[in-house]
């Protein structure tokens, strides 16, 4: 009896340990006993295992057994050449080379100022004048002195060419008359110091200095800015890797968001020189202004014609995938019978981009039907149907 006693009891210890609820995932991780959740970790790993080889034979099964199945429903796109041509965008401020401040060759007061602001001028026009202090008088008198004594020579000549009077009063009023010239002279030059003039033809942007003002030469002192707006050109830095696309003579399409104006002009010079500083190189484009509305230091955009090509193969860019190795290819429909075909991988190498279309180098002809709607959810030597 007492056996039999024993006998029940284990076998309820036994039952009661079959039900016991199998422990969570939080539950082991609670107990922070790195052995039970390795443990666990090997038992759930094990399970996806099991269960994604059973998916994978379900799969396979299916495949077989399914006679209704319909293949991946894709479009095509046939290739064939295009003229491509491509364009570097840029921006870059106008500027101009005849852009100057002018400033007073000699220290006075701003005796009169002759030109108003906006107002065009002459290369050499007077712009404005300053007090000479009494320079003028001097020149006066000196052009009195320098007269008599080119009289005084001149009749010193005719003596002498008569053998009459000696070599020596000759030579003294020759000497006379000389240096009197070449002071005179130098004495003008200095006057013409007091008349401000316009070192180009063109407008007169600011007056800074108002008449009256005492002026000086040096910093500072600066009165007019004097702007040509016709030799007008834009100056920007190329990334020095187009440094044998973008030359002199390439075609620009310029814009001016500002003025909503566009003109097309050309690269009149490229710079010869790499700055090592930001690795590019400049170039000059030259920018037609016969309304002057266009001005210094506007901005503008640029658009350089760097490539072009007569007979180019362009495809979206949507439809390049890229492998594990880095390759880029596209899937090429072969085997066609009706509208159902075959989709074959082809590795291709790629050029220059414009907006969503890219230019195929190699790795595709003339007439190929490439895949395009579709072509991310196709494999390689997959059936495929084309959509009509």
């Amino acid at each position: 009896m007492k056996k039999i006693y024993l006998l029940l009891i284990t076998t309820l210890v036994l039952i009661s340990c079959g039900k016991e609820k199998e422990a969570t995932v939080a539950e082991i991780i609670a107990t922070k006993d790195i052995k039970a959740i390795r443990k666990k970790k090997t038992e759930l790993d094990t399970k996806q295992q099991e269960i994604s080889d059973k998916v994978k034979t379900l799969i396979a099964a299916i495949d077989q057994l399914d006679t209704l199945k319909r293949n991946p429903l894709v479009t095509a796109l046939k290739v064939k050449k295009e003229v491509f041509t491509h364009y570097l965008e840029l921006q870059g401020n106008v500027q101009t080379k005849q852009n100057v401040l002018v400033y007073p060759e000699m220290p006075g007061t701003l005796e009169r100022v002759f030109v108003k602001k906006g107002q065009k001028v002459a290369k050499g026009q007077i712009l404005a004048k300053i007090d000479d202090g009494g320079m003028a008088q001097q020149v006066a008198q000196l052009e009195a002195t320098t007269a008599l004594a080119q009289t005084t020579f001149e009749r010193q000549k005719r003596l002498w060419s008569q053998k009459i009077g000696s070599e020596i009063q000759f030579l003294q009023a020759k000497t006379q008359y000389t240096a009197q010239k070449n002071t005179l002279a130098q004495l003008k030059k200095q006057l013409d110091k007091a008349n401000i003039r316009a070192p180009f033809t063109g407008i007169v942007d600011d007056i800074i200095k108002e008449q009256g003002t005492v002026v000086a030469p040096g910093p500072g002192s600066e009165i007019f800015r004097v702007i040509n707006l016709n030799n007008m050109y834009i100056e920007t830095d190329v990334p020095e890797n187009y440094i044998g696309s973008v030359t002199k003579g390439k075609d620009v399409a310029v814009e001016f968001p500002v003025l909503g104006k566009k003109i097309n002009t050309k690269i009149r010079q490229a710079g010869n020189f790499i700055n090592a500083t930001n690795r590019t190189f400049k170039i000059e484009i030259g920018i037609p202004n016969k309304d002057k509305s266009i001005k210094p230091n506007l901005t503008a955009k640029l658009k350089i014609n760097d490539y072009s090509s007569a007979e180019a193969f362009l495809i979206p860019q949507s439809i390049i995938s890229e492998n594990a190795a880095g390759d880029q290819y596209v899937y090429v429909i072969k085997n066609i019978n009706k509208n159902i075909g075959f989709a074959k991988q082809v590795v291709v190498n790629t050029g220059k981009t414009t907006g969503d279309k890219i230019e195929i180098l190699n790795g595709v002809k003339v007439g190929d039907l490439l895949i395009e709607a579709g072509a991310r959810s196709v494999k390689d030597g997959q059936k495929i149907e084309i959509s009509q």
